[in-house]
Parts: structure tokens; C-alpha cells; sequence
């Protein structure tokens, strides 16, 4: 597999380290913000607001890392900033310094993610995009394995000491900041003098950008709109009477799946089309969310969250290596900016929007609301946006 560089191994190793540290809390974050008084809506807003500053910022830092041509200066700060966070969270319960601590953690996210998935783009070819991005979303997921692995492990012998598991998950942080210190590239030829702009110059980029790329992330942020953060499907298993490590299992089990399956779906992609494997991966969500709005038993969701994982598998990396080839090499990082930090503004929409309805309608209303709107994206996609033309 030659394919697979040095640089995309380092920044596969990069990513498998910060979702140890980041996994590990993720499914624990729902069972503590409720210990400490977050009701579901406050933490719809919370997760919002999150992805949102990691959207907005994924944008901005895209575009300057295009301007500039390097990708390693922003992927260093980005992973240093979301290790920092980590023991952050232990310090106090402040509902404030949560919202801190979480925005801190995401910003972080939003420097270095474009530029990341440029510099994987930059050392691969339009033939292998699937597969490249399928290794890299199989580590990264690997690494969401073993982080709440751990923290269930760590739960079953320390029940309810939350907050050490946020010191603990500073080490693999460290880990990844020395990892990326070792990472090189090729700085690229920029015409003109750089000018990053305001916040939101990216979005210049839209109107000049391809046609089926346009076609491409308007149907995948309507999807966005109604896709809220994973916790609720969290708070919908301990709903239904799960204890904390059968709900943290499960994520664990998903995880596993998304992990085993990103890489061959990812070469699958490459030789079918990429649009072959990410129509199934949207179908899969539309049943896994009607699934949702029915309490079912352990059994039950296990299977929901195979079904679930192997949407991930199927859309997540695809939808990158979709977009790295319908977009000239000199715009990859913003490309791939602007659609995540709108598509983020949209995550902030769908989960402050699924909080409200699960508050005052209950779960179910909520995931079958999701369901449907995600079929119609499907039928969208399916219809009106062509196969990948690739370019060089």
C-alpha cells in the first residue's frame, strides 16, 4: 500500500491519539453535564454551539491555509489547543466554564481540520482519495474504540468519578501534539501576497466554486440541519433504562464498526463511484433514527448502532474525498472549510432544535423528524447531483 505516505500515517497516528482522548469523554459528557444540572435542551445549546465556533473557524483557517500553502503550522495549534481543553473540564462545574472549555476544545478543531484534510488530499491521487480517507476516518475511529474502552473500564471500578477521566485523557493529547511535531510538507507556490479577510471571507469562495460542488454541500447541509449531535442518541439508550457502561458499550460497539468498515468502503468508493457508497450510508441513517423513536432493549440498539456505524463508514470520509476531487488542488482546504464550517452552523441549528422538540414533545417526535428529512436529502442527492468528475 504505497499509497499510504509517511505524512498520512503520522497524521492517521495524529488522529487516532486525540479521539483516545476525546472518545473517552464523549460518551461520558451527556451522564456528567447531567449530574451537574444540564437539562437536554442546555445540552443541545452546548454541543451547538460547539460545532458551530468549530465551523466557523474551519472556514476561516481553510481559506488562509490555501493562502498561506501550509497545512502543518495549523494542524499543530489546532491539536494543541484540543489537548488543552481536556483537563480544563476537571477544573471546575461552572455551566460557563463547561461552555469554555468545550468551545476551546472545538475551536482547536476548526484550525487544524481543513488543513488536515488538505495536506491528506495533497498526498494522494484522484484515484486513491477513497481509500486515503477511508484509512485515516479507520484510525481516527480506532481511537474512538479504545478511548471510551477506557473510560468504561475505568467507570466499572470508579463509579461516577467523572472528572479524573478528563485528566486522564490529557496524556494521549500530549501524545498526539509531540506526534505532530514530526510531520512534514512540501510548502506550495501561493500567487499573491495572503490576506486572510474577515471571519467569514470563505464564503466568497461559493459563488466561484464548481457547480456539482455547490450541488453536492447543499444537499449535504439540509442532511446537516437534521442531524444533531450523536448524544442524544446517548440520552435515548439511558432513556430506556441502560446503565452507564451498557450505553457506553454500544458507542464503543458502533465505533467499532465505523472503524472496520471505513477503509473498505473507502476503496469500494474508488472503484464503484463515491456517490454508489454514500447513497446506501444516508439510507442506513434514515432507519437507524426511525429505529431511535422506538425504547427498545439492549439487543435493540446494538443493532441500530451496526447500522449506524456503517453509515459512518459509508458518508463520513467519502463526502471529503468526494469533495478533494470536484475542486482544484490550489482550493482543497478552503473547499473543504467552507462546507464544514456551514455544515457545523447547521449542527448548531439541528441539535439547539432537537433539544427543544425532545423537551417539549419528547424523543420520539424528535428522531422521526430526522428520519424523514434525511430521505429527502437522499432523493436529492440521487437525483439532482452527477458522479464525481474527477480533475488532477
Amino acid at each position: 500500500m504505497r499509497y499510504l505516505t509517511r505524512t498520512i500515517r503520522i497524521l492517521s497516528i495524529i488522529s487516532l491519539l486525540t479521539d483516545v482522548a476525546s472518545e473517552m469523554l464523549y460518551p461520558v459528557m451527556p451522564i456528567y453535564l447531567r449530574s451537574i444540572g444540564f437539562s437536554a435542551l442546555l445540552i443541545g445549546i452546548l454541543e451547538g454551539l460547539a460545532e458551530a465556533t468549530a465551523g466557523l473557524s474551519k472556514g476561516y483557517f481553510g481559506k488562509l491555509s490555501d493562502q498561506l500553502g501550509r497545512r502543518t503550522p495549523f494542524i499543530r495549534i489546532g491539536y494543541g489547543l484540543s489537548a488543552l481543553s481536556k483537563p480544563m473540564l476537571a477544573a471546575f462545574v461552572y455551566p460557563l466554564w463547561i461552555f469554555l472549555a468545550r468551545t476551546i476544545d472545538r475551536l482547536g478543531k476548526g484550525i487544524r481540520t481543513a488543513a488536515r484534510d488538505a495536506l491528506l488530499s495533497d498526498e494522494s491521487t484522484k484515484e486513491t482519495k477513497g481509500r486515503v480517507f477511508g484509512f485515516h476516518r479507520a484510525m481516527d475511529t480506532t481511537g474512538a474504540v479504545l478511548g471510551p474502552a477506557f473510560a468504561l473500564l475505568w467507570l466499572y471500578h470508579n463509579p461516577g468519578r467523572y472528572r479524573w477521566l478528563f485528566l486522564i485523557a490529557f496524556i494521549p493529547g500530549l501524545l498526539a501534539i509531540a506526534c505532530s511535531l514530526i510531520l512534514k510538507e512540501n510548502k506550495r507556490t501561493v500567487a499573491g501576497k495572503p490576506s486572510a479577510g474577515g471571519l467569514f471571507s470563505f464564503l466568497r469562495y461559493l459563488p466561484k466554486s464548481p457547480v456539482q460542488y455547490r450541488r453536492l454541500v447543499i444537499g449535504l447541509w439540509i442532511f446537516t440541519l437534521a442531524n444533531s449531535s450523536d448524544v442524544f442518541l446517548l440520552l435515548r439508550m439511558k432513556q430506556s433504562g441502560l446503565r452507564d457502561t451498557a450505553t457506553i458499550g454500544t458507542y464503543i460497539f458502533y465505533n467499532f464498526v465505523y472503524a472496520l468498515f471505513a477503509f473498505p468502503l473507502g476503496g469500494l468508493g474508488d472503484r464503484i463511484g463515491l456517490k454508489k457508497v454514500l447513497l446506501p450510508g444516508l439510507l442506513l441513517f434514515s432507519i437507524v433514527y426511525a429505529g431511535m423513536a422506538v425504547k427498545g432493549t439492549l439487543g435493540w440498539y446494538l443493532l441500530l448502532l451496526f447500522l449506524y456505524g456503517l453509515y459512518a463508514a459509508a458518508t463520513e470520509g467519502i463526502t471529503k474525498a468526494w469533495i478533494s476531487n470536484i475542486t482544484d488542488r490550489k482550493d482543497t482546504a478552503t473547499a473543504i472549510g467552507a462546507f464544514t464550517g456551514i455544515q457545523s452552523v447547521c449542527t448548531l441549528l439541528a441539535s439547539t432544535l432537537t433539544g427543544w422538540i425532545w423537551t417539549r414533545y419528547g424523543a420520539a417526535p424528535a428522531f422521526l423528524i430526522t428520519a424523514a428529512m434525511s430521505l429527502g436529502v437522499l432523493i436529492y442527492i440521487w437525483t439532482s447531483v452527477e458522479p464525481e468528475r474527477t480533475r488532477a
